[in-house]
């Protein structure tokens, strides 16, 4: 029976991959012709209401409410920073790049909780952490002729990330995922309405890096069929956090995890497909060495873990 709810979950995991690899072409495809503020914001308006959808379903009524409102608003600024920088990087990069560098997330959250929570972690995961922080190098060769600024803005987005996943274990203990998907939604929004005068502050700056241009653009009224798709961003995160609540809710957290990186060969297909894109040598080198490295990390975290206790891996109500 376990097994039987493992495969299921693990299916379910592969799936919200897909469904969420669907939010990176939509961005690709219209963020040449929209500020990144301006998609968030249709995006957030969508969300919003799916959140009180969620929070019924979890048996409550009104509106979600907490205990650490400074907490849920610092996560979700953090969030708001993580997507965003995620954003500008998904313009820029190839998807097999920006989701290569999104492999350092369990790196970078290892270091930070240590850092921040004074978790213990033996030489081996310090190695891990060593090898697959290498691999994102390798990615992104700072101070070749091929660098690329976007995948700094991938690797701030992961760190952002990482930030995200330390608050929401303090937060998870007194607020349910749909008070923290609410809160984080008002956020997004909030804050891409107060970045609307971004652009007339920076004023015209031609020949400027692509990942930037996407934030500073101005504002342009959508047609119908863009209005629409940057709507649908919201749906896709509804139907990723449920796919991935329901793949957690069936498979064991450890072992289901790993699945995770199947991101990589779907985001790979989709570059290929549409855009045409094949990832380098050093693009699929250092993806190995922090895919390695992460799996890693994950399998001595469940090796040192207190019997009985599961791995922590529940959704994060992120992007």
């Amino acid at each position: 029976m376990q097994m039987s709810s493992n495969v299921k979950g693990i299916a379910y995991l592969v799936l919200a991959a897909l469904v969420i690899s669907v939010q990176n072409i939509v961005i690709r495809w219209i963020g040449g012709e929209y500020s990144a503020l301006e998609i968030l914001t249709f995006r957030s308006l969508t969300a919003l209401p799916l959140t009180l959808l969620f929070y019924r379903r979890e048996g409550h009524r009104g509106l979600p409410s907490t205990q650490q409102p400074k907490l849920e608003y610092v996560r979700g600024l953090f969030l708001f920073l993580s997507y965003t920088t995620y954003m500008m990087g998904l313009v820029a990069l190839p998807l097999a790049d920006v989701e290569a560098i999104r492999f350092s997330g369990p790196l970078m959250i290892t270091l930070l909780s240590v850092l921040m929570l004074g978790e213990k972690v033996g030489p081996r995961r310090w190695l891990a952490l060593i090898v697959g922080f290498i691999g994102v190098l390798l990615i992104i060769q700072p101070g070749s002729a091929t660098f690329n600024l976007g995948s700094i803005f991938v690797l701030i987005s992961v760190l952002f990330y990482a930030l995200v996943v330390i608050l929401t274990r303090k937060l998870q203990t007194s607020d349910s995922s749909a008070t923290m998907a609410y809160y984080s939604s008002l956020v997004y929004l909030a804050a891409s309405l107060v970045l609307v005068p971004l652009p007339a502050m920076v004023g015209e700056m031609p020949n400027v890096h692509p990942s930037i241009a996407f934030v500073i653009r101005p504002w342009s009224m959508p047609t119908l069929p863009d209005w629409l798709i940057m709507s649908a961003l919201g749906l896709i995160w509804a139907a990723w956090l449920y796919l991935l609540s329901r793949a957690y809710s069936l498979a064991e957290a450890s072992v289901a995890a790993p699945f995770e990186y199947v991101s990589l060969p779907i985001n790979m297909m989709w570059g290929f497909l549409i855009w045409h894109e094949i990832p380098t040598w050093s693009t699929l080198v250092g993806a190995s060495l922090a895919l390695g490295s992460g799996l890693y990390v994950l399998y001595r975290e469940r090796v040192e873990r207190p019997k009985g206790v599961e791995l922590s891996n529940a959704p994060e109500s992120g992007y």
